[in-house]
């Protein structure tokens, strides 16, 4: 490695330990990196900075960060819980199993884990804790459980990695399910082994079958977002762009006429909300690509591929190294910056041991995932903390066995890619 490739690494980390903001790090370090160690202009960096907004593959982030504000600001959270609660609540533990498919069909709609934690997070705590649930459960469960926001399409991680690699994005929608639905599986098992002994924790009474149905018609229009998003992608009637912003139309008619739980003066606040948010997330992409575009020039990933095609021959240790770099990753940094800055650099090795870019993508998005309730910088920690009034240290030990089944998951996709490649094959969208 060079001295240049190991002064733009200081900067980085230095900037980064300065708690400056993440974005402001790559733009800074860029800079530097242009002025120090390339002859070219700056003007070459501005045009890569305002290149890289000027994407229409960003639309489909905006608009589902829309949907996730509306249904968050109305009544369509409430209704998936209580469908939830029908379904689960009554069995042992069931009041957790409740939390963690609440996550699930939350996170079938948001795209975003940070979304579900405030959105569920602030409502699923106090009943648990109310029915007698042991406070270390509470808080790792609804730590952990909205990493489902990313990993069960639509994710905004997944529609940044197939902007930069050029995978198909639906395909890569397919991927997630069977990850999403085996950590649901997991935790619940875990839920039910934990409290099939436990007299003194309150069960709900097992519900009539009138009152199911009274509960799933009450949420039926809620319950019909996720079909109306996945149904019209995959079924051809629009694009994963336009099913964001169907999704997000459907969302506001439900809950200002059909649920009449937002006026149409709630509308303006919720948009400016979503767009400050999405202003936000731009920048970071901003900066990430600027970064990018510096190391592409000091031909930095094509000098990773090299060392790590010296120093590694088999796919199952390049797999196994990937994932421990990028759990490392992830304690540090967010999905969107992560996507952005190594997508490009691990890229080229794929091919070199045979690892399908899309099956990478969703071992990338299930990594950088985990990565937002592990310590010292996972957002959701310090989210759910500020709920339950607990410190980093507190919650860090609560998510630990969550933490365990997800990666036992990430472990299972990682080493059977047919496992979860064989839906988007047959749906028509392999690699």
């Amino acid at each position: 490695m060079e001295w240049s490739h190991i002064i733009i690494m200081l900067i980085l980390l230095g900037c980064m330990a300065a708690y400056i903001p993440v974005f402001m790090c790559l733009f800074f370090t860029a800079v530097l990196g242009f002025l120090l160690f390339t002859d070219l202009p700056l003007l070459l960096l501005v045009q890569t900075l305002f290149r890289s907004m000027d994407k229409f593959a960003l639309v489909v982030v905006l608009f589902f960060i829309l949907c996730g504000n509306i249904m968050t600001a109305g009544s369509i959270v409430e209704k998936l819980i209580k469908v939830a609660n029908a379904l689960v609540s009554w069995l042992p533990g069931g009041l957790g199993m409740a939390g963690v498919l609440a996550c699930g069909l939350f996170g079938a709609i948001s795209g975003s884990t940070v979304a579900t934690v405030v959105a569920l997070g602030g409502f699923m705590i106090p009943a648990l804790l109310d029915n007698g649930y042991p406070e270390k459960y509470t808080i790792g469960l609804m730590t952990t459980s909205p990493n489902l926001g990313v990993i069960i399409p639509p994710s905004i991680g997944m529609i940044l990695y197939s902007m930069i690699s050029n995978v198909s994005l639906e395909g890569l929608f397919l991927t997630g399910f069977l990850p999403g639905v085996m950590i649901m599986f997991g935790v619940c098992l875990y839920s039910y082994l934990y409290f099939r002994k436990k007299e003194e924790i309150v069960r709900m009474p097992v519900p009539g079958f009138m009152d199911v149905l009274m509960i799933l018609r009450e949420g039926f229009w809620s319950l019909m977002l996720p079909v109306i998003i996945f149904g019209g992608i995959f079924s051809g009637m629009f694009t994963a762009n336009e099913a964001a912003v169907v999704a997000c139309i459907y969302a506001f008619f439900v809950e200002i006429f059909i649920h009449k739980s937002m006026k149409f003066i709630d509308v303006k606040r919720i948009t400016v909300n979503s767009a400050v948010t999405s202003a936000t997330l731009l920048i970071i992409v901003a900066g990430a690509t600027c970064f990018g575009r510096l190391l592409t020039l000091e031909d930095i990933p094509g000098k990773i591929t090299e060392a790590v095609l010296s120093a590694i021959q088999s796919p199952v240790l390049f797999l196994l190294a990937m994932n421990m770099l990028l759990l490392v990753v992830g304690m540090f940094m967010d999905i969107i910056s992560a996507t952005m800055i190594l997508g490009p650099v691990f890229l080229p090795m794929l091919d070199a041991f045979g690892i399908s870019w899309m099956h990478f993508g969703l071992i990338m998005t299930v990594n950088l995932a985990i990565g937002y309730c592990t310590p010292p910088m996972g957002v959701s920690l310090y989210i759910t903390g500020s709920i339950a009034n607990r410190d980093i240290v507190y919650v860090s030990k609560a998510v630990m066995p969550f933490i365990a089944i997800q990666v036992a998951v990430l472990m299972i996709i990682t080493y059977m890619p047919w496992l979860v490649l064989w839906l988007p094959r047959l749906m028509g969208f392999g690699d």
